[in-house]
């Protein structure tokens, strides 16, 4: 079944039909979904919204956009949450520098700070990272060793992407791989292993054609399985399966 490995249903485009939409899951051929954090708020949402759902699961931790809210105490905080066993990871966590609302030194020091608290609560990350590649990996490569985890969204190059496969990291690939103009991207996903890419949707962003721009969920991974199987000359289904497997080897469920 589809593995969604990265999923916002915690998000207010979801306060209509979160319910409704989330307990269909199963009969549209969804397995498991991690619903990620990206404020610190929201990461007490994504634990509830873990609780109420046998294949829901959660990861905590706060975007690179949101970390001017972020001290020690609030680390701590974290860190406790972490020790639900509905916690599967630490994310998402990074750098963000397109939109730039924080400064790169604070963003840096975070990013830093929640490496150490996914190492802390022995936790794979779940890595955002725009723009922002060569500090990126610079970290990763000083503070992420032994970690493991999952580049999310991935839009970097296919030599940077094999060096995080190198590192042991996945790749993660969304609704991005099936638009015309992704050509980096589809060279990734023909590049890389299939055992080492994992597939996500980013919802309620990030849609795949023929739904781009529309709100996204998770039964739509199967648009970008069909892409990524036609770029490996694989079925959908095996690729659907092949992912599912290395979710659950990422993320320990």
């Amino acid at each position: 079944m589809i593995f969604d490995t990265h999923a916002h249903y915690d998000d207010e485009q979801f306060d209509g039909d979160r319910d409704e939409l989330l307990k269909s899951m199963p009969d549209l051929g969804v397995g498991t979904i991690v619903d990620v954090s990206a404020t610190y708020e929201s990461c007490e949402k994504v634990l509830a919204l873990a609780g109420k759902y046998p294949y829901v699961y959660a990861a905590i931790g706060v975007h690179p956009d949101e970390i001017g809210e972020l001290n020690e105490d609030k680390i701590q905080h974290m860190k406790e949450l972490c020790r639900n066993k509905k916690v599967v990871a630490v994310g998402e966590i990074g750098l963000d520098y397109y939109w730039d609302n924080e400064s790169h030194e604070i963003q840096q020091k975070w990013f830093i700070r929640q490496l150490e608290l996914a190492g802390e609560v022995k936790k794979p990350v779940i890595i955002h990272s725009r723009e922002a590649a060569a500090d990126t990996m610079y970290i990763m490569k000083n503070y992420a060793q032994g970690l493991g985890g999952v580049i999310h969204c991935y839009s970097y190059s296919r030599e940077m992407a094999e060096e995080y496969v190198k590192m042991g990291f996945f790749i993660g690939i969304g609704g991005v791989v099936t638009f015309k103009n992704a050509k980096k991207l589809k060279d990734v996903a023909t590049a890389i292993p299939i055992e080492k890419i994992v597939l996500e949707t980013d919802c309620p962003y990030m849609a795949p054609e023929p739904y781009r721009g529309k709100r996204n969920q998770s039964s739509y991974i199967r648009y970008v399985a069909e892409k990524i199987a036609e770029l490996k000359e694989m079925s959908p289904e095996e690729v659907i399966a092949v992912t599912e497997k290395n979710a659950r080897d990422l993320y320990g469920i």
